[in-house]
């Protein structure tokens, strides 16, 4: 995970540059993750008009030839993207070792209660979940941290490895941490929590970039600053946890069908 600083003196273009090669770097990992709106800041609510891209705008192309060049599976972080024919969007975007587009993800739970993004950017509608080899990703963006029935619909649908890239405030750093173990101990899933450094308009980031494993315990956590941050996990250990542990087997409400 790439707890990248979004430093307000660096142009966009330059952090791009930089950014991609960070991932290059970690050429041998098998995922590298990026936090939320790493090109703008996610509280830098006047950038997001100006720095909205569409889909296959400069930070696709910049982030698909990183990924291709590492020969690693990229969850990009998000950006605003611009919809031609709709709202702006907080969208993530996931890459595989070639490079393709493997995944997109318009983050649902906005933040801002009736400002900022909450008003700025529209709201995604669908639970997105990308095949690795050894394990499904589910995704989710930041503020979607406070709202666990969205997880388990990531759950449901075959999700063991949250990833939740986001620009998470430092004064609530503390439910950062909580919120991310929690996720993780009630769907028994691994949780990859990657925030940025710095500071966002003014706003000092809370940085801490955590990975929980499926019963809680902290495998790894970032500093304040910016940093890489590498762990390695056995994404075996979600079924034998849900195998040795079966509480998700328990739910009365809310129950999906069985998968087959």
């Amino acid at each position: 995970m790439l707890q990248i600083d979004v430093n307000e003196g660096e142009t966009v273009e330059a952090r791009r540059v930089r950014v991609a090669s960070l991932v290059r770097e970690q050429a041998g990992a098998d995922l590298v993750v990026l936090p939320e709106l790493w090109t703008t800041g996610a509280f830098a609510y006047e950038e997001f008009g100006g720095g909205a891209e569409p889909l296959d705008g400069p930070t696709h192309d910049v982030m698909a030839k990183a990924a291709r060049d590492a020969g690693v599976w990229l969850h990009a972080g998000s950006i605003p993207e611009r919809d031609p024919d709709g709202p702006l969007y907080n969208t993530s975007l996931v890459f595989s070792p070639s490079g393709d587009l493997a995944a997109v993800y318009r983050k649902i739970h906005r933040f801002g209660f009736d400002r900022g993004e909450a008003v700025l950017m529209g709201a995604g509608e669908d639970l997105v979940t990308v095949r690795l080899p050894d394990t499904r990703l589910g995704l989710a963006t930041c503020y979607d941290l406070r709202f666990p029935e969205l997880f388990r619909g990531l759950v449901d649908a075959g999700a063991e490895t949250l990833v939740v890239p986001a620009g998470w405030p430092e004064r609530r750093r503390a439910h950062w941490t909580l919120l991310a173990q929690a996720r993780a101990v009630e769907n028994q899933a691994f949780v990859l929590a990657c925030g940025t450094a710095g500071s966002h308009a003014g706003v000092p980031q809370a940085g801490h970039s955590i990975v929980v494993d499926p019963w809680g315990e902290v495998l790894a956590q970032a500093g304040p600053g910016e940093e890489v941050l590498t762990v390695d996990f056995d994404p075996g250990r979600v079924a034998v946890t849900r195998d040795r542990f079966p509480a998700l087997k328990d739910r009365m409400l809310g129950l999906a069908p069985p998968r087959r």
